[in-house]
């Protein structure tokens, strides 16, 4: 009867036991959280109760089953896949209070600042950082559960001996994720863009979705990913249109004939921005930039608080001032001219006459002798 019931007591006390201390753990941070609703701390700490409670179980059987004396030919496997628990959940729970405290520093640092940059910023860093965190945690955690096995203590020790060769090997073979890595570092810390920033690269206009130590992700505008290096952003050039104030300038190309009205074009111009929600009204114009034998090109210039804006002062522009000419001006759109060119006197086809006189002015002076035969 005592071998029966001593495992049940151990192994159903310390179930029992870990269910009640994650309970009442529980109900505290909820009224904490009711208590203090100014901060999210409380709260997100309830997301680390299963990495809390595991915990808290494989200890206690790590240390009660001994009393137990249950499966004694399974000890040493037991023990060591107990402790294996315990090692993973404790880096799971490390994991999770600490992306509770970087949120809720970054939620209060977004509530104090108001500026949209500033925000992106640390939101950029803090994700990265919430990445490096994880990536030691785990590392740390995964030596940890290796250390615990005396076949790979050995194998430890006779690695450490040449770890200046391995040290060279891997650097090589991983020079290219290392590299990706400090330059997503550097990217974090930098200010070189951030998530949420829009850019342009290799042409494509977009927004940057996530950054991560070794790629990034900008969603286009048609809703593609495109997935590159972070190293790519330290290297080449690219544009960011968010970095700074986020106010543009946009510019509108029309190819008009000669004859346009430029005065009443800007006055359209007036008309249009005046009624386009987009436009902030710092500035616009309307200009001739450049001619060609047939047609000229006017440029109007327009201004936005944002990207998005501009794109849309853009195109309600271009459509509202075609629109206008269509049906006010249609002369002023280019056309293909059909006319027969004027020659200059005494050339005919681009050749001279022979005598510099041409053949109806030659007919016209020829005698009435000549006429008459």
């Amino acid at each position: 009867m005592e071998n029966l019931l001593r495992p049940l007591i151990v192994v159903g006390g310390s179930v029992v036991l870990t269910l009640f201390i994650g309970w009442a753990t529980d109900r505290l941070l909820c009224k904490a959280d009711r208590s203090h609703p100014e901060t999210p701390l409380w709260g997100l700490l309830r997301r680390g109760r299963i990495p809390y409670q595991l915990v808290l179980c494989a200890a206690m059987l790590r240390g009660s089953f001994d009393q137990a004396e249950l499966l004694q030919e399974h000890k040493v496997g037991i023990g060591r896949t107990l402790t294996l628990v315990l090692i993973g959940a404790a880096a799971w729970l490390v994991i999770r209070i600490a992306a509770a405290v970087v949120e809720t520093s970054y939620s209060r640092y977004a509530r104090a600042h108001r500026d949209p940059a500033r925000v992106r910023r640390v939101r950029t860093q803090v994700t990265l950082i919430m990445r490096v965190v994880a990536a030691v945690v785990g590392v740390v955690a995964a030596a940890a559960m290796l250390l615990t096995f005396p076949a790979f203590r050995a194998a430890g020790a006779s690695l450490l001996a040449s770890a200046g060769i391995l040290g060279i090997v891997a650097g090589v073979a991983a020079q290219s994720t290392l590299s990706n890595m400090f330059a997503g570092l550097q990217i974090a810390f930098g200010d070189m863009v951030r998530i949420g920033d829009t850019v342009v690269v290799d042409g494509e206009w977009g927004t940057v979705e996530e950054i991560t130590l070794t790629f990034l992700t900008v969603r286009t505008w048609d809703e593609r990913r495109i997935t590159m290096p972070v190293s790519y952003f330290t290297s080449k050039p690219f544009e960011n249109w968010s970095r700074g104030t986020p106010q543009m300038t946009g510019i509108v190309y029309w190819h008009l004939d000669h004859s346009a009205p430029l005065e009443a074009m800007r006055e359209k111009l007036r008309d249009i921005l005046r009624e386009c929600p987009a436009w902030d009204g710092r500035a616009y114009g309307l200009d001739v930039t450049d001619t060609t034998p047939n047609t000229m090109q006017v440029r109007a210039l327009v201004t936005a608080k944002d990207a998005d804006d501009i794109w849309t002062a853009r195109v309600t522009v271009r459509e509202g001032m075609i629109r206008w000419l269509f049906e006010e001006h249609p002369y002023a759109l280019p056309r293909v001219n059909t006319a027969d060119a004027l020659l200059p006197p005494g050339r005919s086809n681009g050749r001279p006459f022979p005598d510099g006189v041409a053949p109806r002015q030659r007919r016209a002076h020829e005698s009435p002798r000549g006429a008459d035969r």
